[in-house]
């Protein structure tokens, strides 16, 4: 065992910024031992310690921002680290070699500078009363949000990536949202013209407003808006808050003054170790200049990061000599891919494209003049091409004979490049520069799966953009040993959950212990198999899952019909198709929610929410709102939930189809359809798109002829622009293709699978779909069609059938030997409205569960 070293041996390090960078500085720092030879002192200007700001934009959509750290908290109680957060550094005295905070001095023998970047606020006349709002941390999100709130209209200024992220968030925000961009283009770096435009063409599709070649001359106070935007050409625009994203600035204001050398275009200039102009301080990430050049993305700033903290530990690394630029995003839900020479700037380079103006999808491959080597890529629409792009590029790898092959449409193009063609050095994730000979490496090392390679080599765990290839090469790696992958559903069915709906549809098999003694192993099976056999039940047999043999299959929210909340009460969501609705049931709602206390709210889907309902007050809950004629709005299951609709041709003037009775048709059709993940529609009854139906797993828009048909989108945590699959289709056909479509996604999707997800993973993609579909490719058209109507003629009201049920009525008591209510339950008030204040959450639970 090495005995540790003397306090008074060690050197100091100060390491100035505790973003992505400077932490994943530290973290190699750690590994490489250097705790042995170092005091590390980490300083950062923020509160909070490093988080992901790659994804920044989850926090708006509700994430936690203590699950969006690095690391825990417990990383930099180590002995010998110590982490200064809310104490920025003021200066850099290098010729006593220490840094200078409020709170005094510290020495240091070596320094890095992580100090990142800033947001370029252009300077535009009545930006300062305009708030000056940016969008690089999460207190500038809360900010944003707080500027939000009762705002109509945002505008982000600035069309690169962080400009369309932040016009996204605006968009989660409930606010209309434009982006204004001084270039002619979208991502003027990432994009060429034709990308430019097919993603100007998607992202106004979502309804987000795009305004090019605008150079703001000033804000001023606006008429209906609270600001005006002015520009050089065009016509003004007014707006609520204004977020600015023009680019960013190496942050190097501590380095002037200090004097350490600058590039010519910003940044702290650095050698091929990352050193500056003094030998003792390094800098790394968006603060550092190599060659002149600064990089904006998270990789390099990893890349420097792993060659300092090599150098400091005296161990040998690879000298930095640039980094490649190549970036798979997604933004707004739309796919962007820039791979190398996206702009075909390399002499003698060609190129070839491909162009679809109906699907606003575009895609350019650059080669070599001789034709044998890929040299970049734009994508725009799909980046299912990328992994193969990238692999063609990074490793030299000779394109087919006909290199437009690798980007027609799938079914057309060149089959993918294979794992077992890329070579040792090729790189699988570029955040943390893991090689697929790293991959091979861990496997040989012990690791034997996903999971234990990702903790392994930290693969895939920066912006995840390498997940689906890593799982490639593991899969790979793995079969050529001789090891059998294991898709087994869990360790009680050696089964995908595909699979078991084949087994369970061909076997009429309607019970899970039934399923189990013909398929499985074991006697009682476990929390990942009930719920997805469950699920399968429900689609093919669609029982009552109140139904004695289905409620152990069942989780907290399908058990008790109804969404827990975080205080242990729950919501009641009865269903009202397509927003349509009386005034006789509007009073019903309120009676109910006045009667029984219920917070109430208006919810994006177009129905009406009742929160704090205590579990002995469902059943009465439900009886009431039944009598009034209304029924389970399946808001607890994953099943359909709404069908959102405009008003149509009956009132609105541009309206050229009955959206609304249309949209009641859909939902009362698939009312009772359980799925492997939830389903929501819209029908609007114009292309103005009142109805959002391009954000939804159906949507359907009216045309003069009919109707189109999209699929597969979605919202949430990661939104998908739906895709359009028909044109012009009459009502019958319309139905006809929506049920095939829904029957295919839960015949053949995975367990928890959304259809967005399940689309991105069929193989042929949305050609396929459409073939399966509307030419009955595979034969299944009858046999889907006669699946469904099965589902639909099965329907039955699930709170109908409990409340007409004393058995089943047993399960809804908080005690087991008494009938009223929780005592300690205390109601405040929110805005009006009586809450249930979160005194004891949920603890009754099991005590229910245990009376069936």
């Amino acid at each position: 065992m090495k005995a540790a070293a003397s306090p008074d041996s060690l050197q100091t390090l100060v390491v100035i910024g505790n973003g992505m960078v400077g932490h994943h500085c530290v973290e190699q720092l750690i590994a490489r031992g250097a705790l042995e030879r170092y005091r590390i002192h980490v300083y950062g200007e923020e509160t909070r310690r490093a988080y992901d700001r790659v994804h920044l934009s989850e926090y708006l959509n509700g994430r936690d921002a203590e699950s969006m750290a690095m690391c825990e908290a417990a990383f930099y109680e180590q002995e010998g680290l110590h982490l200064h957060l809310g104490e920025p550094v003021l200066e850099i005295d290098r010729h006593t070699r220490e840094v200078v905070t409020q709170r005094g001095r510290v020495a240091y023998d070596k320094l890095v500078l992580a100090t990142g970047s800033y947001p370029f606020v252009p300077p535009i006349a009545g930006a300062e009363g305009a708030s000056r709002l940016v969008y690089r941390s999460i207190d500038d999100l809360d900010l944003i949000r707080d500027a939000a709130r009762g705002a109509r209209r945002g505008v982000v200024v600035g069309g690169g990536l962080l400009g369309l992220e932040a016009a996204n968030a605006l968009k989660s925000l409930n606010l209309e949202a434009h982006v204004v961009e001084f270039a002619p283009r979208l991502m003027p770096v990432q994009l060429d013209e034709a990308g430019g435009a097919a993603l100007k063409a998607r992202i106004e599709a979502l309804g987000v407003g795009v305004h090019l070649s605008r150079a703001t001359q000033d804000i001023k106070p606006g008429t209906r808006y609270r600001y005006r935007m002015r520009f050089a050409e065009g016509e003004p625009l007014e707006t609520d808050l204004i977020v600015f994203s023009a680019g960013i600035r190496p942050h190097v204001t501590l380095a002037r003054k200090a004097g350490l050398t600058l590039a010519e275009r910003g940044g702290v200039a650095i050698n091929d170790r990352c050193l500056t102009s003094d030998e003792r301080i390094y800098a790394i990430g968006e603060c550092a200049a190599w060659n002149g050049t600064v990089f904006g993305l998270v990789a390099p700033g990893y890349q420097m990061a792993r060659i300092v903290a090599a150098d400091l530990c005296g161990a040998e690394e690879t000298p930095f000599t640039g980094a490649d630029m190549s970036t798979k995003l997604k933004l707004l839900g739309v796919d962007v891919g820039s791979i190398g020479d996206a702009h075909g700037v390399t002499p003698g380079a060609r190129s070839y494209r491909y162009i679809d103006e109906a699907g606003s999808s575009y895609r350019r491959l650059v080669v070599s003049d001789d034709g044998k080597r890929v040299l970049g890529a734009v994508l725009v629409g799909d980046n299912r091409y990328y992994d193969t792009l990238l692999q063609y590029a990074q490793n030299g790898i000779a394109p087919p004979a006909d290199p437009a092959s690798l980007i027609l449409p799938l079914g057309k193009a060149a089959p993918a490049l294979g794992v077992d063609a890329l070579p040792a050095t090729a790189t699988i994730c570029s955040c943390h520069n893991v090689s697929k000979g790293a991959v091979s490496a861990a496997i040989d090392g012990g690791c034997t799966d996903l999971g234990s390679v990702k903790q392994c080599t930290k693969a895939a765990s920066g912006c995840g953009g390498c997940a689906a290839l890593l799982k490639q090469v593991v899969e790979h790696e793995l079969a050529s040993r001789g090891v059998e992958v294991d898709k087994s559903l869990c360790e009680h069915f050696a089964y995908t959950r595909q699979e078991l709906y084949a087994m369970v549809r061909v076997g009429g098999i309607e019970t899970f212990d039934e399923l189990l003694a013909r398929h499985g192993k074991g006697h009682v099976g476990c929390d990942i198999c009930k719920p997805a056999v469950g699920s399968i039940l429900a689609s093919c047999w669609n029982r009552p899952i109140q139904d004695p043999h289905l409620v152990p299959l069942q989780d907290t929210n399908d058990t008790f019909m109804a969404n827990m909340q975080k205080n242990g009460t729950y919501s009641v969501v009865p269903r009202i198709p397509a927003g349509e609705i009386t005034p006789d049931g509007l009073i019903a709602i309120g009676a109910v929610a006045k009667k029984y206390q219920l917070y109430t709210k208006i919810t994006g889907g177009q129905r009406i929410d009742l929160f704090g309902a205590q579990l002995h007050e469902l059943p009465d809950i439900w009886a009431e709102l039944i009598a009034a004629g209304f029924e389970t709005g399946h808001a607890y299951g994953k099943s359909t939930r709404t069908v959102k609709s405009c008003v149509g041709s009956t009132w609105c003037r541009f309206g050229v189809q009955d959206s609304v009775r249309m949209a009641l048709d859909i939902e009362h059709r698939y009312k009772g359809l359980r799925a492997p993940h939830k389903l929501k529609f819209a029908v609007s009854g114009c292309t103005r798109e009142c109805a959002e139906a391009q954000s939804k797993d159906i949507g359907v828009i009216a045309t003069e002829n009919g109707w189109n048909l999209y699929v597969c989108g979605n919202g949430g945590m990661r939104p998908r622009h739906a895709e359009l699959f028909a044109t012009d289709l009459d009502d019958a056909t319309l139905i006809r293709t929506i049920d095939r479509v829904l029957m295919f996604y839960i015949r053949t999707a995975d367990k928890l699978q959304r259809t967005s997800v399940w689309r991105e993973s069929l193989e042929g993609g949305l050609d396929y779909l459409k073939d399966v579909v509307l030419n009955d490719s595979l034969g299944l058209g009858a046999e889907l069609d006669a699946q469904m109507q099965l589902v639909v003629d099965r329907y039955e009201c699930e709170w109908a059938n409990a409340i007409n049920d004393p058995e089943k009525l047993k399960r809804f008591r908080t005690f087991v030997n008494e009938r009223g209510g929780d005592p300690d339950i205390q109601f405040v008030q929110e805005r009006g409205q009586p809450r249930p204040a979160p005194v004891r959450a949920a603890r009754v639970i099991p005590i229910a569960e245990e009376i069936v």
